[in-house]
């Protein structure tokens, strides 16, 4: 998909009821003489499932999985045929694997124990590790061994069904303890508790009224190479800080095929796209025919964003739950599904709005607490990267403690928002960065990253060359080759 197209998909969906007051509010009150619940109304209990899922990406695959093996009935849905493509670089690290259903075999197709990191080309040098950072897999096949687990754990599997909207009160609803999941074509599903997991643009997070303050555009292709190029790459993957603030490159080796992509702020369609083509021209790629070229938008919440409303629940992307500078998703996904999950069976218990109220807090409690702490620290670093990607790249070659904190990161031995709580070093590193770029001013780290107050007055740092030439001691004109590039062995 070209970036003209991701850039103009038209408005975003719109939910009959996301115009209603959003947020976690219960149902409304009826009125006099609109009292629902008689035993002549109620529909009988094989006719209610305990919770729906929308969504069977790694958010709803996995909070399917968590409310079928609490023995609830589950269905879950999927406008889709499985399995699908999805733009996603297909990175598992630890915090994915950690997430996993017990026996969950990853369908792996590389193992990573080399970073190459380099500055729009120039600069670069290889970190390596004797042991695995982050594994490698193709979307479409993970994300069907993840429905196939939930399904064995007792989900029930609808495909190629669109949700149209969600009703929590109305002539659909048969009483206040039901949510009405209305189909394309008519058709209603009852459910006592409803996971969005439908993506950042889809009708459940509008319902719900979710707010998104951070969207980039990022494109990817998926390239065929022959034997003696994928053994180059083979174990190793390149990270290349971008010319525009805030964008980044990658090569992730799969196999006989690497999947090249970049991401930056949406608006900067054309520039990414010809970000895209000099990056795959630059590392020598570009006689290769992709198989698949492609885009999307991710899309970040902002704080103050709702998490749930009434017996609804929103998860990973269609909740806006994301790694603000990485962009990365899979855990975020993975991670904030099981909590849907496991928290919407305890909505669906719930027998008035209050208590499923107080659960869909619970819930909300339990995302920002953890992945919402990591989400903060993201948009500091995003806010520092948009300024300084040279001071950024100069400390993760050239200091051992960074590159050891993104072996941990990586792995899944500590988070970002874990080290910046409990490491002294790491909270003030972050803090003299801050002061640095004069947060004081308001600034950095508030909104997307830099305002563009900031911007304007920033310096230069497209070159990277005041940052970087102390650390490599030489330039590299192709960040593709590791013969030419400085390297670094690592325990």
């Amino acid at each position: 998909m070209s970036s003209e197209h991701a850039e103009n998909t038209g408005p975003e969906p719109t939910d009959p009821v996301a115009a209603e007051p959003a947020g976690p509010t219960s149902d409304p009150t009826p009125g006099p003489g609109e009292e629902r619940g008689d035993a002549a109304d109620e529909p009988s209990a094989d006719r209610i499932w305990d919770v729906v899922v929308v969504g069977a990406g790694p958010a709803g695959a996995s909070a399917a999985y968590a409310a079928a093996v609490a023995g609830r009935r589950v269905l879950l849905l999927e406008k889709a045929e499985l399995p699908r493509y999805k733009t996603c670089g297909g990175g598992i690290i630890g915090p994915s694997r950690d997430t996993l259903p017990p026996g969950f075999e990853l369908p792996l197709l590389d193992r990573v124990h080399a970073v190459t990191f380099s500055m729009d080309g120039r600069f670069a040098r290889t970190r390596r590790s004797r042991r695995m950072l982050f594994g490698l897999v193709n979307r479409p096949e993970f994300d069907a061994q993840l429905v196939e687990h939930a399904c064995k754990a007792g989900a029930e599997l609808r495909t190629g069904v669109a949700v149209t909207r969600v009703e929590q009160h109305g002539p659909a609803v048969p009483d206040r303890r039901t949510v009405a999941v209305v189909l394309a074509g008519g058709e209603t599903v009852l459910a006592r508790a409803v996971v969005g997991a439908d993506g950042s643009a889809g009708r459940i997070g509008a319902h719900v009224g979710v707010k998104l303050g951070q969207v980039d555009l990022g494109l990817e292709s998926e390239i065929p190479v022959p034997p003696s190029v994928a053994e180059d790459w083979k174990g190793r993957v390149l990270i290349d800080w971008g010319p525009m603030p805030g964008s980044y490159g990658w090569v992730f080796p799969k196999g006989d095929t690497l999947t090249v992509g970049v991401i930056s702020a949406r608006g900067e369609g054309v520039a990414t796209k010809r970000y895209l083509e000099d990056f795959i021209a630059r590392l020598g790629l570009a006689g290769f025919e992709p198989a698949i070229s492609s885009g999307h938008l991710t899309r970040c919440r902002t704080d103050d964003s709702p998490l749930s409303r009434g017996r609804v629940l929103v998860c990973g992307d269609a909740a806006g739950l994301l790694e603000p500078w990485t962009r990365e998703g899979i855990s975020y996904a993975l991670r904030s599904g099981r909590l849907a999950g496991e928290w919407a069976v305890r909505v669906a218990e719930a027998n008035d709005a209050v208590d499923a109220r107080r659960q869909a807090l619970n819930y909300a409690f339990a995302i920002k607490a953890g992945l919402g702490v990591e989400m903060a620290v993201g948009r500091r670093m995003l806010a520092v990267f948009e300024r300084r990607p040279g001071l950024l790249h100069a400390v993760i070659t050239g200091v051992r403690p960074a590159w050891k904190a993104f072996t941990d990161i990586t792995r899944g031995s500590a988070t970002l928002g874990g080290m910046v709580r409990s490491n002294g070093l790491a909270r003030r590193a972050l803090e003299l960065l801050d002061r640095r770029m004069d947060t004081s001013a308001g600034y950095g780290p508030a909104g997307r990253g830099v305002s563009p107050r900031a911007q304007d007055g920033a310096e230069k740092t497209g070159s990277g060359e005041s940052d970087d030439k102390g650390q490599d001691g030489a330039a590299t004109g192709n960040a593709g080759r590791p013969d030419q590039a400085g390297t670094a062995e690592s325990a």
